[in-house]
């Protein structure tokens, strides 16, 4: 990545803080106990492909908006499932009023707007919010289907 962007998660067997880049190869781990660590990260238009569509892992997206209340209530479920599967996906959230071109792009109607992607192929979609148990069995769903 050209700027070294990162954001500091704690580890959730742990709790020993690590920063972990934005955009990486691999999957991040604690640097003290070694488990893989949620990896949760802002992108835009501008750094989307290298963010999101570089990933090794399947990436949930979550199109949002500030003024969005169902975005703000599935916001912590989302978070949820990255620390549950933590090592198989990475988190990307992006804000659709700062990034008009990934909002066209994906042709948001609405928002909360998920999807997943695989090697920056949309595998599934979803509009609106869920539970974090019905997020988790759709994520799961889904990149099992991929695999399959």
């Amino acid at each position: 990545m050209s700027t070294m962007q990162a954001t500091t998660v704690s580890c959730p067997h742990c709790g020993r803080t690590n920063r972990v880049p934005v955009a990486a190869a691999g999957r991040p781990k604690c640097g003290h106990c070694k488990r893989p660590l949620p990896w949760m990260v802002d992108a835009g238009d501008d750094d989307f492909t290298e963010v999101a569509e570089r990933a090794d892992v399947p990436v949930v997206v979550d199109l949002w908006a500030t003024w969005c209340g169902p975005c703000r209530m599935v916001s912590p479920a989302l978070e949820k499932v990255a620390t549950d599967l933590a090592g198989r996906i990475k988190l990307v959230k992006v804000d659709v009023d700062k990034n008009p071109r990934l909002s066209r792009r994906f042709q948001v109607q609405a928002v909360p707007t998920l999807l997943i992607l695989d090697r920056g192929e949309t595998v599934a979609r979803q509009a609106g919010a869920a539970p974090a148990p019905a997020l988790r069995r759709w994520v799961e769903q889904s990149i099992t289907a991929r695999k399959g």
